[in-house]
């Protein structure tokens, strides 16, 4: 059986984006590994062992782009409103909470922040399947 182990993203200014992922999901760096043309930075928290792999180009000039293919990363947290006020007072300028809702019962609440490469990321509170 297969294991989900990491996703990747790459990324322009790697301590800005270990800085924006420790302040926003208390992401800290695993592992580090540094090459002559690309650098791969593993963070993870104790909440599991799935981690996220960032990868600087040391030579990439420009953004990168995210196609029409690529959506989102989730993550889940206990209190959407309480987290969303965090994010807004670090200033990492998060849309406002929504709600899903099916057959009349709550199916997810969430709302979506975007990383300092544009990346998006939907917050969904601890619920249902959403755990």
């Amino acid at each position: 059986m297969a294991k989900a182990i990491h996703t990747m993203i790459r990324v322009q200014e790697l301590d800005r984006s270990i800085d924006f992922y420790d302040r926003a999901f208390g992401l800290k760096v695993a592992e580090r590994v540094d090459f002559d043309d690309f650098t791969l930075v593993y963070l993870r928290n104790p909440e599991n062992d799935f981690e996220l792999e960032l990868t600087w180009n040391h030579d990439q000039e420009g953004a990168y782009t995210h196609g029409s293919g690529y959506g989102h990363v989730a993550m889940v947290v206990d209190d959407c409103a309480t987290e969303r006020e965090r994010f807004d007072d670090a200033g990492f300028n998060p849309r406002p909470v929504s709600e899903l809702h099916r057959d009349g019962a709550l199916l997810a609440r969430f709302f979506f922040v975007e990383d300092p490469d544009g990346y998006k990321i939907e917050v969904l509170e601890r619920h249902g399947r959403y755990q």
